[in-house]
């Protein structure tokens, strides 16, 4: 039999929770280097998939020429880098290997402490599945990452877009599910808020739209969309710029159009901040002082933070720095929005998260 807790007791939960909020910190951390490494054009710096002997780096000249010439075989040096020095090859390599490592240092950080939990009866029987799927879904998104290097080493000298918005996807998705798990976990305070239906239901799709939003970030990335069309409120001289339907057929211009796909997060950061203002709004008629108006309120100033982040961004060309920083607080923004919508649930019953 498994060492498990009684159902309805989480032993050692602070403990437990702390585990999790560590893995979604080090999952951002991640995020933040893959967006790094997308900048930098870094990705296809390594050619192969070595789950195991990956972790370890080139050691000595000849291992690097190795590495070096491996990657001379593919597109993106014959036709982007043709002439790179080998110096030049090791910094997109580091950004690469990087990445690949701080996955393999999450799965251990998730496996060493799921198997002392667990064996140590800190995992009560509905906790359990919950960290199987972390665990299958951690899985899943290394051999993601694997499949959106892939489509670059053929014919391609980038990654395709839909597969880095699906791995980046992924990722928000991952961290959000551990993060909730988590939040779930927290002793309940015995207050139950009435009267919330719709305002909790405006607060679950904000979220959604939080989401989506990232996922049409990763697009404009994946299309280096965010190098062109570089002024604010117009783009390309008008509001509404032409050729937005250029390609046919038509929904080929949501994925595929930079100035479309461009355009569409722009109108998305506006409707998410009129949402952001209302819904700060509706929280304080509806519930005065206290905890779901404050949190309503700093949703609203992180999302006018980032409206301001992303246009600056914009207007420099997408440096680095402003890129990912712009890309940290997209995903801060989404956790502090799970956070809201905990807030507006039942706690739930000990055992039951």
């Amino acid at each position: 039999m498994s060492p498990l807790a009684r159902d309805d007791i989480v032993k050692d939960g602070p403990a437990v929770r702390l585990w999790l909020y560590f893995l979604c910190a080090m999952i951002f951390a991640m995020i933040i280097v893959g967006g790094a490494t997308r900048l930098t054009d870094s990705g296809l710096s390594i050619t192969e998939w070595k789950p195991l002997l990956g972790i370890i780096p080139p050691k000595g000249e000849g291992a690097w020429a190795e590495a070096f010439a491996k990657y001379r075989l593919i597109p993106q040096y014959d036709l982007v880098n043709k002439g790179m020095s080998l110096g030049e090859f090791k910094f997109i390599y580091w950004w690469e290997w990087g990445h690949r490592f701080l996955g393999r240092m999450i799965g251990f950080a998730f496996l060493l402490p799921f198997l002392f939990f667990w064996f140590t009866g800190r995992i009560s029987k509905s906790l359990w599945p919950k960290l199987v799927v972390m665990f299958v879904l951690g899985g899943l998104q290394g051999a993601l990452g694997w499949y959106m290097v892939m489509s670059g080493l053929v014919e391609r000298v980038d990654v395709s877009q839909y597969r880095l918005a699906a791995h980046l996807s992924a990722a928000v998705f991952i961290i959000g599910y551990i993060f909730w798990v988590a939040l779930r976990l927290r002793p309940s305070s015995g207050r139950t808020l009435t009267g919330a239906g719709g305002f909790r239901a405006s607060a679950i799709l904000f979220t959604g739209v939080v989401f989506l939003q990232i996922a049409l970030g990763a697009f404009v990335a994946g299309l280096d969309a965010g190098q062109g069309y570089n002024t604010w409120p117009l783009m390309d001289g008008a509001f509404i710029p032409e050729g937005l339907g250029a390609m046919s057929p038509w929904y080929l211009n949501l994925f595929e159009n930079a100035l479309t796909v461009q355009f569409d997060h722009r109108i998305l950061a506006y409707i998410i901040a009129g949402w952001a203002i209302a819904h700060a709004v509706a929280a304080s008629r509806r519930f005065g002082s206290g905890s779901v108006t404050l949190g309503a309120g700093l949703i609203l100033v992180v999302v006018l933070l980032q409206v301001a982040l992303g246009i600056a961004t914009l207007l420099a060309g997408v440096p680095i720095g402003l890129g990912l920083a712009h890309q940290g607080l997209a995903i801060l923004l989404f956790v502090m929005s799970l956070c809201h919508v905990s807030q507006l649930l039942p706690a739930p019953a000990p055992g039951r998260q």
